[in-house]
């Protein structure tokens, strides 16, 4: 097990790597964490407006997206069927306006269209879906499914002879529990999938959560660093990080994205509800429609204060 520190690779415009292993600046960093705050105000606005949706986990992950959307993933925005790009799957499947926020940030669609997010018609359905909008390389929800499409999508690329494209596939630690997951860990190491990057967003709190102590009554039924332990055992290279450390989270992805021929995981350490005070560490934030006074507390510990016109009424 590695833990993160420091350094990166540098993305360009088209979507190609930057010549030279250059560390990130600090000014990088800040653009960044700018950019993963943006995620969050985009996440508040869409589900306040749907009256619906999901904010914990999107939260707990959006400094990741940020770090993969706009520095660490080979993508091109305006030619979203590259052959060549990176994949991202989005296994947790019900965090999907996290997803929303950084594509549309990244330049996908336009932002303003994440007020439609969970609407009839819309391109930004509750899950994601694959056939409707760009940028998605997997419909994902049924929790479990997606580490088994990264397997696959990783050995379509080996097949293919793209070599250079990697597959990263966010997991949620709740959905660790499902037996899909242990099986297709068991099996990327067989293939040396090296190309096959998985990113557990382990902020230790599921939608009802789990009797015992911890916030609100409630912890998972995990000893430390379980997770690292199984995925060891599984034969995947295993990275532990600060998910809410940029410098950390551009480190252990960029470094993750070196194969020594083993597939590899990151667990990101994260809080629930992460940038929004009452929601931080709070299970029934899971999934929840805020008040107007909520919403607007949330908008103002993300520095950005709703204006008096968003009510979230359709």
């Amino acid at each position: 097990m590695i833990k993160s520190s420091a350094g990166s690779v540098a993305v360009g415009a088209d979507g190609s790597p930057k010549a030279g292993q250059m560390a990130a600046t600090a000014a990088e960093i800040r653009e960044l964490e700018e950019r993963a705050r943006r995620i969050r105000v985009e996440i508040i606005r869409a589900v306040n407006e749907a009256k619906a949706g999901h904010l914990g986990g999107p939260l707990s992950a959006a400094d990741v997206l940020a770090a993969l959307y706009f520095r660490v993933m080979r993508v091109r925005p305006d030619e979203p069927l590259w052959p060549d790009r990176d994949r991202f799957i989005l296994s947790k499947g019900h965090s999907s306006v996290g997803l929303y926020a950084a594509l549309a940030l990244r330049g996908y669609f336009p932002v303003e269209e994440m007020l439609t997010f969970d609407s009839l018609g819309s391109r930004l359905q509750g899950h994601p879906d694959m056939t409707k909008l760009p940028g998605l390389d997997m419909s994902t929800g049924s929790l479990g499914m997606g580490i088994s499409a990264g397997i696959g999508i990783a050995l379509g690329a080996r097949l293919t002879g793209r070599t250079g494209v990697r597959t990263f596939v966010m997991l949620g630690d709740g959905e660790c529990q499902e037996g899909e997951v242990w099986e297709a860990a068991m099996v990327a190491p067989r293939y040396k999938l090296d190309t096959l990057i998985a990113i557990v967003d382990h902020n230790k709190l599921q939608q009802y959560g789990w009797s015992g102590e911890g916030p609100d009554g409630r912890l998972p039924p995990e000893v430390p660093g379980e997770l690292v332990a199984k995925w060891t055992a599984f034969g995947w290279r295993v990275f532990e990080v600060d998910g809410h450390s940029m410098p950390a989270v551009v480190d252990v992805l960029e470094r993750a994205c070196v194969g020594d021929g083993r597939p590899t995981v990151v667990i990101s350490n994260t809080v629930k509800g992460k940038g929004v005070s009452f929601m931080e560490g709070h299970y029934y934030w899971h999934t929840k429609p805020m008040t107007p006074d909520e919403f607007a507390r949330a908008m103002a510990d993300l520095g950005e204060p709703a204006p008096a016109s968003e009510g979230g009424a359709r």
